[in-house]
């Protein structure tokens, strides 16, 4: 075998154990028998809740075990094919099986990111707030930069965006804008977005033409579906209903409908102003609840965490990444120092590299590469 492909084969093999790792291999045919034997009891559907829980449960296994046999045996079948290909001097099979096995290695790795996405919320939709820093002007439109480049990701992932609450800023751009994305794993692949984003460019808003630099806050929080319950003391909020101030157009009110709620105890301040009173009441809690569920996550998950989150600010010191537009091009994450001189792919949604090298940081911190050479 080639060492070309051999090298391949080798990454092939650790993205399979990593795999078996996740699926917890020895024990998944048990807890297989397991779920089938709970999915027979002809009381199941007593409880329609727990029933369809477990029932995406026992599916999640089922995928997660049928992906890690077939790379595992894909890749033993063209290893073979190679084998016997190479003893009958036959390089057409050994050819076609080569392209097999490349192939085969984009999937594994893949694959091994989406087998990352099994925190208690991944799978849950999200709520994506969006909120200008230091920097005026040029900060508000570096967050309306922001917000569309999640909108566009959002789109290409077939996912469903509605806008929550936003507030214009005074010459261009957004003070702060809340959305809803609904799609499978759409908090598991956003939530290490949370953190300070920074602008370095020359701004259009500068006579002088003079490079600036201004930062953007992103919050990202998990939607809380019915499976999670978190209690809301009524005494503990204080609601207000205002007029909206949104970008124009369908997004403004005529009457006093936009809702804020304001949690006492953790300060914690959400708004809603898209539609009647009545629903934005409905919205602002259940984005109260959601982030309340995330900060019960940020304790339990506490060296995650620290890893994903930035507190503070959004201003120098506390920014997760980069976009460089002048006097080079170049987007870089500070975490796992991932960078790419594509600024404005990037900033037209393509932001699967940026995530998947964030993705595949485990809790100590050590990207997929160097937790692969201890």
């Amino acid at each position: 075998m080639r060492a070309e492909i051999q090298n391949v084969v080798e990454e092939i093999e650790k993205s399979v154990a990593l795999l078996a790792q996740r699926l917890d291999v020895e024990t998944a045919q048990h807890r297989l028998e397991e779920f089938n034997a709970r999915v027979e009891d002809p009381n199941l559907w007593d409880d329609p809740d727990a029933a369809q829980k477990l029932m995406r449960d026992r599916q999640m296994l089922v995928d997660a075990m049928d992906t890690h046999n077939k790379i595992k045996q894909d890749l033993a079948d063209n290893i073979e094919l190679i084998e016997l290909g190479e003893m009958e001097e036959d390089a057409e099979v050994v050819a076609d099986a080569e392209v097999a096995i490349k192939s085969l290695a984009e999937t594994a790795v893949q694959k091994e990111l989406e087998a990352l996405l099994d925190g208690e919320a991944d799978g849950n939709d999200t709520f994506l707030e969006i909120n200008s820093g230091a920097g005026g002007t040029e900060s508000c439109d570096w967050a309306a930069m922001l917000a569309r480049m999640y909108v566009r990701w959002a789109e290409k992932k077939g996912y469903k965006v509605e806008l929550q609450s936003e507030s214009a800023g005074e010459e261009a751009g957004i003070k702060s804008a809340t959305y809803k994305i609904s799609g499978t794993n759409a908090y598991g692949w956003l939530k290490s977005e949370s953190g300070v984003h920074r602008l370095v460019r020359i701004s259009p808003f500068d006579s002088a033409a003079k490079r600036h630099t201004s930062f953007t806050s992103v919050g990202v929080y998990p939607v809380v579906d019915d499976n999670i319950e978190i209690e809301v003391n009524p005494a503990d909020i204080r609601i207000d209903t205002y007029r909206s101030s949104g970008a124009g157009g369908q997004h403004v009110n005529t009457t006093d409908s936009a809702v804020r709620i304001t949690h006492a105890p953790t300060g914690i301040v959400v708004t809603s102003s898209e539609k009647s009173q009545h629903q934005n009441r409905d919205i602002a809690m259940k984005a109260l609840k959601s982030r309340l569920y995330q900060m019960e996550l940020d304790r339990r998950n506490a060296a995650v965490n620290e890893m994903h989150e930035n507190k503070g600010d959004a201003g120098w010191g506390n920014q997760i990444r980069s976009y460089v537009l002048q006097p080079y091009q170049m987007v870089k994450d500070l975490r796992t120092n991932f960078e790419t001189s594509d600024t404005k792919g990037v900033l037209d949604g393509d932001l699967d590299g940026l995530m998947a090298a964030t993705l595949a940081l485990d809790v100590s911190g050590k990207s997929r590469a160097e937790a692969q050479g201890d």
